[in-house]
């Protein structure tokens, strides 16, 4: 028959029954502690894994790391849960790309001529276009990823401008929107 060891003091004691009782606590450090609890108050291993609702397997195994390692052993051994696919200096790699001038943005040369060091890349960053800069740096990753890891980061990219927007006051935008779900603008009558 498995339970929990006794405490070895009033405070590890305290300690477990606060973490069993928490609500802003990490949801697996509290399952983990009211094993510990119910198991002090004589509750058997099958009922334990009855009332918290998870696998007899879950709460032997809690139990037994209770025993060997005290409070510690509640947490999560080091290495656990999925390896990152991109190391840390791939991910610095991605950042500094959105630093870095695009390379079909034309620029104006000393000699005011236009030009870009690729005409057919992409003018502006977007994330489909720093992706596939990335890959072709040999990293690995796709569109999604480099969003989360910009806004991880807190870093913010380009948005592609659309051709309705213009500053020429010669401009003349091209009637109405493509979506009859957006309302339009009332014009300004003279």
């Amino acid at each position: 028959m498995l339970s929990a060891r006794p405490a070895s003091d009033g405070s590890e004691e305290g300690k477990v029954r606060r973490l069993a009782g928490a609500r802003h606590a990490p949801a697996d450090w509290i399952l983990r502690a009211k094993i510990i609890v119910l198991s002090w108050g004589g509750v058997r291993v099958p009922d334990i894994a009855q009332r918290l609702g998870c696998h007899e397997k879950t709460v032997r195994k809690w139990l037994h790391r209770f025993n060997e390692q005290g409070l510690d052993g509640l947490g999560d051994r080091p290495g656990c849960g999925r390896k990152r696919r991109i190391t840390e200096a791939e991910r610095s790699r991605i950042i500094a790309l959105v630093r870095l001038t695009p390379p079909g943005r034309l620029e104006i040369q000393p000699s005011n001529e236009l030009w870009a060091a690729d005409e057919s890349g992409p003018s502006e960053w977007t994330l489909d276009a720093l992706a596939a800069t990335a890959r072709a740096e040999g990293i690995e990753v796709g569109r999604s990823q480099v969003r989360r890891i910009l806004l991880a980061e807190g870093v913010r990219w380009r948005r592609t401008r659309s051709w309705i927007c213009s500053r020429d006051p010669d401009f003349v935008p091209k009637g109405r929107g493509s979506s009859a779900s957006i309302p339009s603008r009332p014009t300004a009558r003279r």
